[in-house]
């Protein structure tokens, strides 16, 4: 259980720097339709997402890279000034044993911050390091910069994950700072007004990965359970979003009417009108735009999301993002629209 209300000056949040590959990939010509059942075939098309950026022979840690330098440098921070430095993990580590976050660290030149890796709970991992780096701010004083990264790619060949989505890959980054931080927080997008966060383990391997006994070129996506997650575990996330939405906005003194916008992760056109049909709450559109033409990029979705939204929200402006993954866990949290 997590959860977080400030009426005071507030965690900054971005701007969010996102780096994509340059080569593109259309739907239309992904290699696993050739052996895709017809009506399979027919709910991949029907997703609503048109071309996915592809990352080539980059790693995780090469997208995080690039994504996070370019972060830094848009805020103007020496890499050696930061105080933290968290990285969102891939589903797939390159190495078993080593650590992916000090090597993002010893590339991007971080060697003060303390330095953690986020993981485990899919796309809801950004809004879990959002909470901890909030809490490493808060716990400072008021005062420091956490750099955020992470790199999205693909686990497996097949980039199409039945029944839900097509994978995209894609590096992303952003400060976390303070009212009071002189640095960072000077080009903040958004401040942070409150999150609420759940987890339910009972979905721990609703999605998976068989891969100690299978080579990578062999490894494969799967969903355990077809109906569990269609049926039942969407039920479950559309009582979930609704009580942490009710229980955020009450403790943020917000109502639904006062909300500039809503956003949440790109996962088809059509999850888009269930959700906005089971919480009564309209999608913006920038989440159609980028799913249309980057796919699902899992921690990043929401993160894209807002960052591509901050141009139509005026300052003052508050935004309801909703995150949730498979595993089971939901996050909800409310920002602020900061000044340029």
């Amino acid at each position: 259980m997590s959860a977080y209300a400030d009426t005071g000056t507030g965690i900054r949040i971005g701007p969010v720097h996102l780096w994509h590959p340059e080569h593109t990939l259309a739907v239309t010509d992904l290699p696993e339709r050739a052996t895709l059942p017809e009506a399979r075939d027919r709910q991949l098309l029907a997703l609503g997402i048109d071309r996915v950026r592809v990352a080539g022979g980059l790693t995780e840690i090469d997208l995080a890279e690039r994504a996070a330098l370019a972060a830094l440098a848009g805020s103007g921070t020496d890499p050696a000034d930061l105080d933290g430095l968290l990285l969102v993990q891939g589903r797939a580590p390159e190495y078993l044993m080593a650590s992916e976050a000090t090597r993002l660290q010893h590339r991007i030149g971080a060697t003060r911050a303390l330095t953690l890796g986020v993981g485990d709970l899919g796309c809801v991992s950004s809004s879990a390091a959002i909470e901890i780096g909030a809490a490493l701010l808060r716990g400072r004083g008021g005062s420091g910069r956490i750099l955020v990264a992470m790199g999205v790619r693909a686990a497996a060949a097949a980039r199409y994950r039945p029944p839900m989505t097509v994978l995209g890959d894609c590096g992303a980054a952003f400060l976390l700072t303070t009212g009071d931080d002189s640095g960072g927080g000077r080009t903040a997008r958004y401040r942070l007004l409150g999150q609420e966060l759940r987890s339910d383990g009972r979905y721990a391997d609703l999605f998976r990965i068989r891969y100690r006994e299978l080579p990578p070129e062999r490894w494969a996506e799967e969903c355990a359970d077809e109906n569990a997650y269609s049926f039942q575990l969407a039920i479950e996330s559309r009582n979930r979003l609704r009580e942490l939405n009710a229980e955020l906005l009450r403790r943020c003194a917000t109502t639904q009417d006062e909300l500039a916008a809503v956003v949440m992760q790109n996962l088809s056109m059509g999850a888009f009108a269930f959700w906005q049909d089971a919480l009564g709450l309209k999608i913006a559109d920038v989440c159609r735009d980028n799913l249309a033409g980057h796919g699902h990029l899992g921690p990043a979705d929401v993160l894209m999301n807002l960052e591509r939204l901050a141009p139509s929200v005026p300052a003052g402006g508050k935004v309801l993002v909703m995150n949730s993954s498979p595993v089971a866990a939901w996050c909800t949290a409310l920002v602020e629209r900061l000044p340029d």
